[in-house]
């Protein structure tokens, strides 16, 4: 179904023409397949990368597309809606540029931003350990300094593109210091000493790999610390504000492709001598699984128009990702419940969407952390 959206442009309007014809004819086709048999969509990167889409809101003079987070949100959405491990995939790669781009001096912006989100390489984001999840201040990874480099030491839990990433955004501790002592490192995913784990045996996502990172004396050049020592914490977390965004258009646009199904599933299903999309009891449903995607697509396109105005946008980061995320859940058990047995089965994709879902409720900061930001940001209102 054809989402009726409201772009800024002409120029957007014909990218995200050119994003549904790649998510249609390219990534949907290959989803099914890919996920059963857990490969990893390398190619797939590659003709994002080609078609100009792996690099979309970043400046121009970079190799990027200059474009406004609400247009590159939409462009993920239309991915997402046809393939979740594509759709996942470049908003981690988006994250992981983050730092760099927001916060790296001159120099290093122009030495290594072209090559990052011109479209080979592919980005990882290094932040979670085994023991710190939610309380990202309590990572134990040590970047030492040693003369010109910095001595890496730790592993790292939960990486999305992890072994298969060609640099990584590396939060490490510099010093003792608390929250205070972490820093940010850009680190080239072949560095001697570092390796990853086998992947994870997941529900859901399977063509997308996360492992562990390991850090033996992994020795990284000094210039590439980013903002100085210190402010890691502050950047990993302005980081994941945009990155909720992100994800938060991921989850519409899984619930678009799960509601969609189920319409089309409605109107050619008969029961009684009717299509069962005319029973109350359905249309409803259906209804109801409406609403909840075109609500949660109104708020991240809220957070995105904010951030593009330069206003603060992390609550409303953290109340899209919750909305979003938790109607994708909700909205993908109705499809389920929709297709009856036959969505209970590998016939259809409404099994594969609703574990898909879940993670969407848990990475990027769970959904319980999300209602602590936004309390938090009503309390000092």
């Amino acid at each position: 179904m054809a989402v009726d959206r409201l772009l800024p442009s002409q120029e957007a309007s014909d990218l995200l023409a050119l994003t549904a014809e790649i998510a249609r004819d390219e990534l949907a086709p290959a989803a099914a397949g890919a996920e059963e048999r857990e490969l990893f969509p390398r190619k797939a990167f590659q003709l994002l990368g080609d078609s100009g889409l792996l690099g979309l809101p970043y400046p121009e003079e970079h190799g990027g597309g200059g474009q406004p987070y609400e247009v590159y949100l939409q462009v993920l959405e239309e991915l997402s809606s046809a393939w979740m491990t594509v759709g996942v995939g470049l908003s981690v790669h988006t994250m992981s540029c983050y730092p760099l781009a927001r916060y790296g001096t001159d120099e290093q912006r122009d030495r290594w931003l072209p090559e990052m989100i011109g479209g080979d390489l592919l980005g990882g984001y290094a932040l979670s350990e085994a023991h710190a999840g939610s309380d990202a201040g309590a990572l134990r990874t040590r970047a030492d300094r040693d003369g010109d480099e910095y001595r890496i030491t730790g592993t790292k839990s939960w990486i999305t593109h992890g072994g298969v990433a060609d640099f990584y955004a590396l939060m490490a501790r510099t010093s003792d210091d608390g929250p205070r002592g972490i820093s940010c490192l850009l680190v080239d995913g072949a560095t001697p000493g570092l390796s990853a784990a086998p992947p994870e045996r997941k529900m859901g996502l399977t063509g997308s790999p996360t492992t562990e990172l390991r850090f033996e004396d992994a020795r990284v050049p000094a210039d590439r610390l980013l903002g100085g020592e210190g402010h890691g914490l502050a950047i990993a977390l302005n980081a994941l504000d945009s990155g909720r965004l992100g994800i938060a258009a991921c989850a519409v646009g899984l619930a678009q492709a799960a509601l969609d199904l189920a319409v089309d599933y409605a109107k050619g299903r008969e029961q009684f001598g009717r299509p069962i999309i005319e029973f109350q009891g359905v249309e409803f449903l259906l209804a109801d699984m409406a609403a909840a995607v075109q609500s949660a697509r109104a708020a991240y396109l809220d957070g995105a128009r904010r951030r593009d105005a330069g206003r603060p946008f992390g609550a409303q980061a953290s109340v899209a990702k919750l909305v979003a995320t938790d109607a994708a859940m909700k909205v993908t058990t109705d499809a389920v419940q929709v297709l009856g047995g036959a969505g209970y089965t590998r016939d259809f994709p409404a099994e594969r969407y609703m574990r898909e879902a879940k993670v969407l409720q848990i990475f990027e900061g769970t959904n319980q952390i999300q209602r602590m930001v936004i309390a938090r940001d009503l309390a000092k209102s």
